[in-house]
């Protein structure tokens, strides 16, 4: 019988062992991930090189420095407007010497500040607040733009978080930052931004008449046509003589011309004054 225990113990504890396991697999902890069903990130860069890239509905939350400059980069295309949403949760109240002041900025691939359209782009934490929220609505993603304008144009965009108002004391406190990037529209959507055209911009035919919205538009009457008529130039014998290549002629031969007689009353007025000196032996 104690030869039949001692071989039943070790067999229950190995069935036991194999019960258990799909239980401890199971109540392993899952990877965080965002309410797009995206991985949260959490990582982050310290310039644009190293900015650590996000992708649409996807949020990153890592524990940063304070007074570190936080660099994330994500694409944007054309018709798009992106959001970005931050979070800070701050140091312990205990910890900090004064109010903080964090501010989130965005630029496009060539390092150009982009305007915000929405959004608190600075904030302001008192000594007893916990947390600071700020946010930037880009604005709405072109095909193109003119070299001086500066618009948005498909490509990446960075975002940096810093503080750019802070006790001296407080420089390296651990902070918490949440940064979620959303966007809207598409290519579908790309439009001028405040509406789309409605009609085409055509004058009006007969100038100073009132059009009801039902009645159609008048034809033009026949002195409207003819007014807008453009009248013929009136010409004479001598009006090629003046014109195009001819002008330039002309105004060559007269510049010689006068060229000619300047040059004559000069060496008429230098070389022969007026009057006549007296002989020299009249002198003597």
């Amino acid at each position: 019988m104690r030869k039949l225990f001692a071989l039943a113990a070790p067999a229950a504890a190995l069935t036991g062992l194999l019960l258990l396991a799909p239980t401890a697999t199971a109540a392993s902890p899952s990877p965080s991930a965002s309410g797009t069903g995206k991985p949260v990130l959490n990582s982050v860069g310290t310039s644009f090189l190293t900015a650590t890239t996000l992708a649409s509905g996807q949020d990153a939350d890592v524990p940063v420095s304070t007074g570190d400059y936080l660099y994330w980069a994500f694409p944007a295309s054309e018709g798009q407007t992106a959001t970005v949403e931050v979070k800070v949760t701050l140091p312990d109240a205990a910890d900090r010497h004064g109010p903080q002041t964090w501010t989130v900025e965005l630029f496009d691939g060539l390092r150009r500040r982009q305007a915000c359209t929405s959004g608190p782009q600075n904030g302001t934490a008192a000594d007893s607040a916990t947390t600071v929220a700020l946010s930037c609505t880009l604005r709405q993603i072109r095909s193109w733009a003119e070299p001086w304008s500066g618009d948005p144009l498909p490509g990446t965009y960075y975002i940096r978080l810093s503080t750019s108002d802070i006790p001296q004391q407080d420089l390296g406190l651990a902070s918490q930052v949440h940064v979620h990037v959303a966007t809207k529209g598409g290519v579908n959507d790309a439009q001028p931004e405040g509406g789309s055209l409605k009609a085409p911009l055509v004058p009006p035919v007969n100038a100073g008449s009132t059009a009801s919205g039902s009645a159609a538009t008048p034809a033009p009457s026949s002195s409207a046509a003819y007014a807008a008529a453009p009248v013929a130039e009136e010409t004479h014998w001598y009006s090629d003589l003046f014109s195009g290549w001819n002008t330039r002629w002309w105004w060559t031969v007269a510049g010689g011309i006068l060229a000619a007689l300047a040059g004559v009353l000069g060496y008429t007025l230098t070389r022969h004054p007026r009057g006549h000196r007296p002989p020299p032996h009249l002198h003597q």
